[in-house]
């Protein structure tokens, strides 16, 4: 409204006439600005200045980065039973920050195949990464976070494993909820239950959402969960811990101990297993914290 005013006060400068006393007699119809000529005047300034200040906005939200910060790239890995879509809002906010960002997609037919895609990725970053798995995706951020360019490691609502353990080891003592069903098919690749999909999966998102990643998602070969580690990045990276506190599909008190035992830096956030949907903006906080803290950036 106050860009309107402002507008207006610009036109009637240019479109209103001086006082009676100044002016040359003519006749007073040749001398009025009909008011919806002055109306749609500024709502054209009115647009022009809207637009010129949007645009000054979005240049300044791609240049929030810290001059000295190293850490500018991020690579976002999924996890079981989904693709990178998933990851679109946390996308959309670390760019708006200035983060180059890139999305992994596995194929999900192999922890090898999984870690190799999620390679081929960091082989196309220009310097210091951030390394995000989600889920499964914990597992191979594990193994492929040696990679030189990776500076720090951030697990969200995740699986970790040590060198010679398995992503199904992890599940020892806590159990599988039941709210989590896997429906294993003839030739060994799983799906969520369809019923069941909702309560295990992503319980905090709406019924339209819910069924879409319901009937997209992308099996994962089961032999995956049983294939050992042999690299584990978090002991020689610094690493944070997104705990989804309502997770259906991994206990949240398995994603504590997990995140005790490689000794990361723990942020718990309420939601579902899908935080980086329904809580998009806080796991981008702690993913833009793990690159400055990494980077060399003050917070």
């Amino acid at each position: 409204m106050r860009m309107f005013v402002c507008a207006i006060n610009v036109v009637a400068k240019f479109f209103i006439l001086p006082s009676p006393s100044a002016i040359q007699p003519f006749p007073e119809e040749k001398t009025m600005i009909p008011f919806r000529t002055l109306l749609l005047a500024a709502v054209g300034a009115a647009s022009i200045a809207g637009a010129a200040q949007a645009q000054s906005g979005q240049a300044q939200s791609a240049q929030t980065l810290p001059a000295g910060q190293t850490v500018r790239n991020i690579v976002l890995v999924h996890g079981a039973f989904a693709d990178g879509s998933g990851w679109r809002a946390v996308y959309d906010d670390l760019t708006a920050r200035g983060y180059r960002v890139t999305i992994v997609q596995n194929p999900l037919t192999s922890l090898a195949d999984d870690v190799a895609a999620t390679r081929r990725a960091l082989a196309r970053q220009d310097g210091g990464t951030i390394l995000v798995g989600h889920s499964w995706g914990g597992v191979v951020i594990t193994e492929a976070g040696v990679d030189d360019k990776v500076k720090g490691l951030v697990y969200v609502s995740a699986l970790t494993a040590d060198v010679g353990e398995t992503a199904g080891d992890q599940y020892a003592g806590f159990g599988i909820p039941s709210t989590f069903v896997i429906e294993e098919q003839a030739d060994g690749f799983g799906f969520i239950s369809a019923e069941r999909f909702k309560e295990g999966f992503a319980a905090d998102l709406n019924d339209a959402d819910v069924a879409f990643m319901r009937d997209s998602q992308v099996p994962i070969a089961m032999s995956s969960f049983a294939t050992p580690v042999t690299q584990a990045a978090w002991r020689t990276r610094p690493s944070w811990f997104i705990v989804a506190t309502e997770d259906g599909a991994i206990a949240p008190a398995m994603l504590r101990r997990q995140a005790e035992k490689i000794g990361a830096v723990k942020v718990e956030i309420r939601a579902s297993h899908v935080p980086m949907i329904s809580q998009p903006h806080a796991v981008a906080d702690v993913i833009d914290q793990a690159a400055r803290s990494a980077g060399g950036a003050s917070n």
